[in-house]
């Protein structure tokens, strides 16, 4: 009975150290996979059986047996690349993935994303990214729906918006002189005594069409430090005169805002674009230095091609437009769990997240789920060194077990050949 239950021993040895090469052999063949956690073997050892000797009652056991086998989530490294869609996790979360016409849930720790030919963000594979939208209105403002596939629409022209405000932010000359308002009853554009300074500003109608529109300002009470202004679109030889007078102080601040609303008739434009109603906001001073304009903003934009779609630090899918327009079109999403020992390995870096896994937390990267590493990848964690250690002490254990199995094998030899 004893020399049967030593060779059950060694097979139970050989299992079990079959079972951690097979395991080692996975960690050394994924130590260039994207996101790959290495796994390790626990062992345990058998129920043993009892025997009794004069000393009373003993233990023996039984062998050992494969008890479970970890995936280690420690962190891998980074690699530095040239993608602007690549992105690794510095933390415990991990990316959440969807497959068209499939509702299971995937996650990854790869972050090697790119964009298909219908604008979703996707692996590899062809699992689709989900992030958090942004709203169209409000493009700094997140929409309370539940993360969706991340996906660029406008992959070609964006719309045109026209321009509906702008601003100066001007010094007009304390040292300007004073206009002639009787030989000049108006500001001409053509004549350059009518007025004491003038700025521009491109500006854009409902088609995208860039304009010109041009302030002029000229100070005709120079006891009452008071301006009138005016303005013209795309170099016309006349203006508009703006209503009322722009009155300074005696320390060079404005009496009063100056904002006016101007309206520009269709016809102005010339190519069918419709009127426009802007929002004129004078933001002056008259200080003893030369008339400047030290700032101007509008909001208007001409149409713009796609140029660029990137991921930013805090997984924000940013698209770029030959306009100059940037726009937010999600936040990716990170998934944490409670128990990620107990994920299952799905293939091609994912995972699916059983009941053991205990609660999924998704929300946004954070101190909690963890920190997005842009232009980056994260590595494989297998420790090459570690594993050849491990590759060594199984085969000597597969081996001992062998050993075990080669002697009990010549003690039942020998105890057959007592018959003779």
């Amino acid at each position: 009975m004893g020399i049967y239950s030593a060779m059950f021993s060694g097979v139970s040895g050989l299992n079990t150290n079959s079972e951690a090469m097979s395991v080692i052999g996975n960690n050394l063949a994924n130590t260039n996979t994207l996101g790959y956690k290495s796994a390790r073997c626990v062992f345990s050892d058998l129920l043993a059986s009892s025997v009794y000797g004069s000393g009373g009652m003993s233990q023996v056991g039984r062998g050992v047996g494969l008890s479970t086998v970890d995936s280690i989530y420690k962190q891998g490294t980074f690699e530095n690349t040239s993608s602007d869609t690549d992105v690794a996790i510095e933390g415990s979360g991990f990316f959440v993935l969807k497959e068209p016409g499939n509702s299971t849930t995937f996650y990854s720790r790869a972050g090697a994303f790119s964009f298909n030919e219908d604008g979703y963000l996707i692996t590899p594979e062809g699992l689709r990214v989900q992030g958090k939208q942004f709203s169209s209105v409000n493009n700094d403002e997140l929409l309370p729906n539940d993360p969706t596939d991340v996906r660029v629409a406008n992959i070609g022209l964006i719309a045109a918006s026209p321009t509906t405000e702008l601003s100066f932010t001007t010094n007009l000359s304390e040292n300007s002189p004073l206009v002639d308002t009787t030989t000049y009853p108006a500001i001409d554009p053509t004549v350059r005594a009518s007025y004491n300074y003038s700025a521009s500003s491109e500006i854009f109608d409902s088609l995208g069409v860039s304009h010109l529109i041009t302030a002029y300002w000229r100070l005709v009470d120079d006891a009452t430090n008071t301006w009138e202004a005016a303005y013209s679109v795309d170099n016309a030889a006349t203006t508009t005169a703006l209503p009322g007078t722009m009155v300074f102080n005696s320390i060079g601040e404005a009496s009063a805002p100056f904002d006016y609303t101007i309206s520009i008739p269709d016809t102005d434009w010339g190519n069918g674009a419709a009127s426009s109603t802007i929002n004129l906001h004078f933001d002056c001073t008259q200080y003893d230095s030369a008339s400047i304009v030290m700032g101007k903003e509008q909001n208007g934009y001409g149409t713009g091609e796609l140029t660029n779609v990137a991921i930013n630090d805090e997984g924000i899918v940013v698209a770029s437009y030959s306009n100059g327009r940037h726009i937010k079109i999600s936040q990716l999403v990170l998934a944490k769990f409670q128990n990620p020992g107990g994920l299952l390995l799905a293939g091609s870096n994912r995972y699916t997240a059983p009941a053991e896994a205990g609660a999924v937390l998704i929300g946004l990267p954070g101190p909690e789920r963890g920190k997005l590493i842009t232009n980056s990848l994260e590595q494989s964690n297998v420790d090459m060194g570690q594993e050849f250690v491990k590759m060594i002490t199984t085969q000597r254990g597969f081996q001992a077990n062998s050993k075990i199995i080669t002697t009990v094998d010549d003690m039942l030899s020998d105890l057959i050949n007592l018959k003779r």
